[in-house]
């Protein structure tokens, strides 16, 4: 084993247990949903962090299949609109990340439905003071090693209540194609098979660059981004097509030195756009002379969920491999932690 990989076995324990998250999601029973069943105007995902990636996953599937607008809130404050048509889903694995209760809070205020997501803290408290829906997450994860459950169960109650159509058969498809996907992923298998273990060996001492489309891989590139934010320890950064061909694209004639250290990941998808691919085989041409070097990444299944989380799969392993090439745990995150304690003071 590589150095520092006892140190990360936590880590890589959660990765592999990511697409049984999907799959244990299926059990879950709802048995507070015909009191929410309204007719809304939209649906407001409010949350941080690894608690939001669910939300911006679920704002892009919504953005294909459902009959309402999905927003993701960042913030300690709701957008102007939300009101009594608004399902609020509160989202918080630890329960206690402070703009969600203060957004929870206005939800309240508002007159917003509320339903809440959490494993604990004073979210769960929240809940059961003022009797809102619960969704009560299995603790003992730290949150960005939970994606499944952050995900997977704000999916199938929209299912469940009609807003967003074929959930379950698309859960199904990712638990299964994922769990075909570790095998190849997870530490025993060396390079090159372990994709995620040669990319890694890529990026070390440069910076990433994601690449991803819009509506449908840049929530993966945006994952990508902040697990090696997280896990890494480093620097990381991520941008979209064709946005990026509108400005970015033009950035690669100075400073060179800098340019000859930036390794670009590109996130590849069958739905991919024609426009979208030929923007990407001319980007490509572009930029290889003057980075470091292009990894390109294919997503698998043929689901949007599936195909999304295939993606997201390797850069969270991709993200822990790059850790142990530094020699670091990728499980603590010690600068939030202090974050958090001097903001509590």
């Amino acid at each position: 084993m590589m150095a520092g990989d006892m140190s990360a076995e936590k880590m890589m324990g959660y990765l592999y247990e990511l697409p049984d998250q999907f799959h244990n999601s299926l059990g879950l029973e709802f048995d507070f949903i015909q009191r929410y069943r309204e007719d809304y105007r939209n649906v407001v995902v409010t949350g941080l962090g690894g608690s939001a990636i669910g939300g911006d996953i679920l704002r892009n599937y919504a953005a294909k299949k459902a009959r309402l607008p999905i927003v993701v809130n960042r913030d300690y404050h709701l957008p102007a609109f939300v009101g009594p048509d608004t399902l609020v889903l509160a989202v918080s694995y630890s329960g206690n990340t402070e703009e969600t209760l203060a957004a929870y809070e206005q939800a309240v205020d508002r007159g917003a439905r509320i339903i809440i997501l959490s494993s604990g803290g004073k979210l769960s408290e929240y809940a059961r003071r003022d009797g809102q829906g619960l969704i009560q997450l299995p603790s003992g994860f730290v949150p960005r090693a939970a994606a499944g459950w952050l995900f997977a169960p704000q999916a199938l109650l929209l299912g469940e209540m009609g807003i967003i159509p074929g959930v379950e058969e698309e859960i199904r498809e990712t638990a299964t194609v994922l769990r075909e996907l570790r095998e190849s992923l997870k530490p025993i298998v060396d390079v090159p098979v372990n994709q995620a273990r040669v990319i890694a060996g890529k990026c070390r001492d440069s910076i990433p660059v994601i690449w991803g489309t819009t509506g449908v891989s840049e929530v993966a590139a945006q994952r990508w981004k902040a697990q090696i934010n997280e896990n890494a320890k480093s620097p990381a950064y991520y941008s979209i097509f064709p946005e990026l061909n509108h400005n970015e694209i033009v950035g690669f004639e100075a400073p060179a030195d800098l340019l000859q250290r930036q390794v670009y990941i590109i996130l590849r998808d069958k739905q991919d756009n024609e426009r979208i691919q030929k923007r990407i085989e001319i980007s490509k041409t572009i930029i290889k002379d003057k980075v470091k070097s292009i990894i390109e990444v294919f997503s698998q299944g043929e689901s949007y969920l599936t195909r999304v989380f295939s993606l997201i799969y390797v850069g969270d392993y991709a993200s822990a491999y790059l850790a142990l090439e530094y020699g670091i745990n990728p499980t603590p995150v010690k600068m939030i932690d202090l974050l958090k304690e001097q903001l509590a003071q």
